[in-house]
């Protein structure tokens, strides 16, 4: 099956040192989820076979409005590799990025794995480890971030690093759903959001992560991290820029956009 998509994945990876490619308009329509997996599979084993190790999964377009922007009625997924995690209140290099943008998310670590397709919120609920404060900064391949859902996909859910606040929390007596966000640059809030703008809550998104993977036969295993989607509008970065989340009653962390 892969045999058509291997150019395609080639050019992906070609970007993140040569520069954005257009959209991925002559190789895969732009609702093709079978055909953009396997773009994106293709790369990920090319990736694994270079000593870089999956350590979970990061959930996209879990907002509705998103999903109708780009015509589809579903999230996305793209794989989290352990060189992609920035320390909390570290740097992030400039140089490692295209076109990046921070977008605020709760994030999950498992303690017990989820190996069925019909995983319910209560099961990632029971399973969860616990609940972080997380920021994603997601980019694009794709030149001036002209996407459809087929470039996202194929292009690792548009991923690129994430950060974890250092301190965790158990689930149990935590309000995901309402859980109010705030981004800031440089001590200016410039995004704001709330638990339930990812699939009404946090969770959801998690469950369908679960059942997707278990699916297509790559359960979530405990250890895994999970982002489970934006909480609040993404914001596009400029070197120098000092970004701290803060989600409340859950925690905050935060980076600096600038040259190790």
């Amino acid at each position: 099956m892969a045999g058509p998509y291997e150019q395609t994945a080639r050019a992906l990876r070609d970007a993140y040192t040569n520069g954005a490619i257009p959209p991925l308009r002559d190789a895969l329509e732009p609702t093709d989820a079978a055909g953009a997996y396997a773009v994106q599979e293709i790369n990920t084993r090319y990736w694994e076979a270079q000593g870089r190790r999956i350590v979970g999964r990061k959930a996209g377009l879990t907002a509705k409005a998103v999903q109708a922007q780009l015509g589809v009625d579903q999230p996305d997924f793209g794989v989290l590799f352990e060189d992609m995690q920035v320390a909390d209140g570290g740097r992030l290099d400039p140089g490692k990025c295209l076109q990046p943008k921070a977008e605020a998310e709760i994030a999950f670590v498992l303690a017990s794995d989820l190996p069925s397709a019909q995983t319910t919120p209560a099961d990632v609920a029971a399973a969860v480890g616990a609940v972080h404060a997380a920021i994603e900064i997601v980019d694009s391949r794709i030149a001036d971030w002209k996407i459809t859902f087929a470039d996202t996909v194929a292009d690792n859910g548009s991923s690129a690093f994430f950060i974890l606040a250092d301190e965790g929390l158990l689930l149990a007596g935590l309000d995901l759903e309402g859980a109010a966000m705030e981004m800031s640059f440089n001590g200016k809030v410039v995004s704001t959001g709330v638990g339930s703008a990812a699939l009404g809550n946090p969770l959801n998104a998690a469950a369908w992560l679960a059942c997707t993977l278990a699916s297509r036969g790559e359960p979530l295993k405990a250890g895994d991290i999970l982002l489970a989607g934006a909480l609040g509008p993404m914001v596009a970065l400029t070197p120098g820029d000092v970004i701290h989340a803060r989600i409340a009653g859950i925690g905050a962390c935060g980076f600096t956009y600038k040259g190790v």
